[in-house]
């Protein structure tokens, strides 16, 4: 017998990813000192409070039962807190707020539990990953809303065919924006919710970076529009802001009625977080309540070294304002894939080629300020020496 895998499996995520992995491991094997640039995964530990909490957390014996597929009152709480603290908006820790084991694990199930197979969603192009493979897995159709440099990074509502909001099931953004590093003000959410209301679709916001933003900028919630609780919901994630990508923790908030659908099929799936995680969870939470345990200023100087190293080298890069990404415009002649591959093989770094991220990142390459300052320095000046190479 011969298992193949369902159809569905070739239509999952890109395969570049799987490429970029192919050309490291054979870099590497090569005796290469590899800087990888490429997953958006931190470099630094959580916190010493958070680290006491789980330790403490995983010898109270009270957390080895299954815990509820919620989670837990008290880390729900948390978020209510952290939400009314942070962004002023007001949450009820019993029907606006889901725990998850990381936002991904949200985003893969939402279309699951919101559409049936056939329906329309509309989906950022470039955007992460998972938006159009939840898509796939959930049997719906995808609508892919061009998001380009000459606009900000913001889509152009009024592009969308008037058949096509008539018959989707939501809208999901990100911003500060995954890969791109762009940013929304209030006013686009203001437009956002009105489009949202009068083609009666949900608006899914994807808000994993927010606590990732320079100089001096502060990105909002979308819940902090009027109304927007009617229509909108946000995930949220611990694993960037925090440190705590591999403790797989998340949480949905905001619409009660899709709060609610995907806590449906949640409960059906799985169990839910691990109690001591999400007693970290809550320390991450209160910590940063207390004290403004923001990342930002780490990644804002790993933005401005890397960046006027590369400016050095001959690659000018606009800075971005949000998040550990760099979305960069790659030098003509090149398509994104063969410029990721000889910055590989040539320099010994590691960058995601932006047409992993759909096909509007054709011409861009993603950067991940995952590495320490003397790292990207180094990273910065093999590029460096590679692209003076081509001259």
């Amino acid at each position: 017998m011969t298992i193949t895998g369902s159809k569905r499996l070739s239509q999952l995520g890109s395969a570049i990813f799987s490429e970029v992995a192919d050309w490291k491991r054979e870099v590497m094997n090569q005796g290469v000192d590899v800087i990888d640039l490429g997953i958006g995964s931190p470099d630094l530990p959580p916190s010493t409070r958070i680290i006491e909490a789980f330790v403490q957390a995983v010898q109270d014996p009270s957390h080895y039962g299954y815990p509820t597929s919620e989670g837990s009152l008290a880390f729900r709480e948390a978020v209510a807190g952290w939400y009314q603290h942070r962004f002023g908006v007001a949450l009820n820790p019993e029907s606006e707020i889901l725990t998850l084991m990381g936002s991904q694990d949200g985003l893969a199930h939402l279309a699951l539990s919101l559409c049936d197979p056939g329906d329309i969603a509309i989906v950022p192009d470039p955007g992460y990953p998972i938006y159009s493979a939840s898509l796939v897995l959930a049997g719906v159709e995808s609508y892919l809303l061009p998001l380009r440099a000459e606009h900000n990074y913001l889509p152009q509502l009024e592009d969308i065919p008037v058949d096509v909001a008539a018959k989707a099931k939501f809208i999901l953004l990100n911003y500060p924006s995954n890969p791109l590093s762009a940013v929304a003000d209030r006013a686009f959410f203001e437009q956002l919710i009105v489009y949202a209301k009068k083609h009666d679709l949900l608006v899914v916001h994807d808000l994993a970076y927010s606590e990732m933003a320079f100089d001096g900028y502060k990105p909002m919630s979308i819940l902090e529009i009027e109304g927007a609780k009617e229509v909108a919901v946000e995930f949220h994630s611990l694993s960037k802001s925090f440190n705590m990508a591999g403790c797989r923790i998340a949480f949905l908030t905001g619409c009660a009625d899709a709060v609610n659908a995907l806590k449906t099929l949640k409960s059906n799936i799985d169990y839910g977080v691990w109690g001591a995680i999400q007693a970290a969870g809550i320390a991450a939470l209160e910590e940063d309540m207390e004290h403004d345990h923001s990342v930002s200023g780490v990644y804002e100087r790993r933005r401005d070294v890397f960046i006027s190293a590369m400016q050095e080298a001959g690659w000018r890069i606009t800075p971005p304002k949000a998040t550990m990404f760099i979305w960069a415009a790659i030098p003509k002649g090149w398509t994104s894939r063969q410029i990721s591959r000889e910055m590989l093989y040539r320099a010994g770094v590691v960058v995601i080629p932006g047409d992993a991220f759909g096909a509007e990142g054709e011409g861009f390459v993603r950067i991940a300020l995952v590495q320490n300052e003397t790292r990207l320095l180094e990273a910065a000046r093999r590029i460096g020496d590679w692209l003076q190479t081509l001259e």
